[in-house]
This record gives C-alpha cells, sequence and structure tokens, in this order.
C-alpha cells in the first residue's frame, strides 16, 4: 500500500515532462546559415588627391623629390572584379604615380590602390622600383604641385565635350584612364583623358590644360 501513492506520484512527474517538450510539429528550426557578405566597394580617388598621397610618401624616399607623372589604371575585369571602377566619374581605384630626386639622381614609381577583387593588389601604397634619373631628360621632366589646379574629374568633363560623350553612349563599358605629365614644348603641365581598352593605344585622347582646365587639343 505505501509504493501504490509513490507509483501515482512518479507518474504524474514524467506525464509533465512529456507535455513541457515541443511536439513533432513544434520542432525548432535551425538558424539559416548568414548570407555572404558582399564584395567590398572598392575605393576610388581623383588624380589630384592621389597624386598627393603618392607624393608625401616618397618623400620618405628622398626629401626633395618632385612628381614626374601619374596614370590612372581602369580596365574591365581589373583585379579579378566583374564590376570594377571605370573611371567615367573621373576617377581610378588604382593611380601609379612617377617621382625623381635630383640629389640622389634616381627616380621611384609609387602605387596606390583601393581596388576589390581576388586578384587585385594590395590595398594602400606600395613602392616600386628605383631606376637612374637625370634633370635633363624632358621625357621625364618634374613639376611643382602649385600648377596642379584641374583635377582628373575635372578634365573629364572637358573631354566628355570632345568627342567623350559620343564615345561613352556607343559602348557604355568603355575604360576612361588618365595621364598627367609635364609638356616641355609648351612648358605647361597637361592631363590626358584616354578613352579605350588600352592607355596606350586609345580611341579618343583628349588633351586638357591642368593649370587653367582649358581645352588643348585632341590627339589621334
Amino acid at each position: 500500500m505505501i509504493w501504490k501513492p509513490i507509483s501515482i506520484i512518479v507518474l504524474a512527474f514524467a506525464l509533465t515532462s512529456c507535455s513541457s517538450s515541443p511536439s513533432s510539429g513544434e520542432k525548432s528550426q535551425a538558424p539559416a546559415p548568414a548570407t555572404e557578405a558582399a564584395e567590398k566597394p572598392s575605393d576610388v580617388e581623383s588624380g589630384r588627391v592621389a597624386l598627393q598621397r603618392l607624393y608625401t610618401t616618397s618623400r620618405g624616399w628622398a626629401p626633395d623629390t618632385q612628381p614626374v607623372s601619374i596614370q590612372s589604371q581602369n580596365t574591365k575585369h581589373a583585379g579579378g572584379n566583374e564590376n570594377p571602377p571605370l573611371g567615367h566619374d573621373g576617377k581610378s581605384a588604382v593611380w601609379r604615380g612617377l617621382f625623381a630626386s635630383e640629389a640622389r639622381h634616381s627616380m621611384k614609381t609609387y602605387m596606390w590602390s583601393g581596388l576589390s577583387g581576388p586578384d587585385a593588389p594590395s590595398p594602400g601604397i606600395t613602392p616600386g622600383t628605383e631606376d637612374s634619373w637625370s634633370a635633363g631628360n624632358s621625357s621625364t621632366q618634374t613639376f611643382q604641385l602649385n600648377f596642379l589646379k584641374s583635377d582628373s574629374n575635372q578634365a573629364l568633363e572637358i573631354a566628355q565635350k570632345h568627342g567623350g560623350a559620343a564615345l561613352l553612349k556607343k559602348d557604355p563599358k568603355l575604360p576612361v584612364n588618365f595621364s598627367l605629365h609635364w609638356e616641355p614644348r609648351t612648358s605647361m603641365l597637361m592631363w590626358h583623358v584616354l578613352y579605350g581598352e588600352s592607355p596606350n593605344e586609345p580611341q579618343l585622347d583628349v588633351v586638357v590644360n591642368a593649370t587653367s582646365n582649358q581645352f588643348v587639343r585632341v590627339e589621334k
């Protein structure tokens, strides 16, 4: 007779435990896997901003450095990115600057990259190789930064009015690149706005004065 009450208590406890467990239709669902983070967009800069960054870094190599040139690298599928910047806003995710030191009789390249992608160069500024340089070489003549008053995006606005807009309307994915250097024969600092797959063989090359932001000519 003593065991009967005890058996009733044990049975009641078992029934209570079963009722508190989730039914087969109320099983908790496993949390859905987190979606993969979207690919980080590339950082882009205008030529003037990129040049200032590279110039500051080059001063660590030689305190007397002066810029020789700077060039953008806008290309389709750059760095393995299916949608890289193409320069249509006057900016680029990759800029290469060349700087010279009269004291060292040398010149050196520096690259700034904000490009994203599986094959993209390391972000930030990367120094290149050092090479010999002569102040008498007109093709690598340095210039003072105070001559640069017009930025690459401003030069693009001028170039668009001289054939660039028509090309981009025909091919909206056509890369646009920018090259800045001193022109000895005119003693002026010039932007070259280059439309095409290859900056070395562009479909259109519009030259803009980098000091006054005035149209100079179209080179074929």
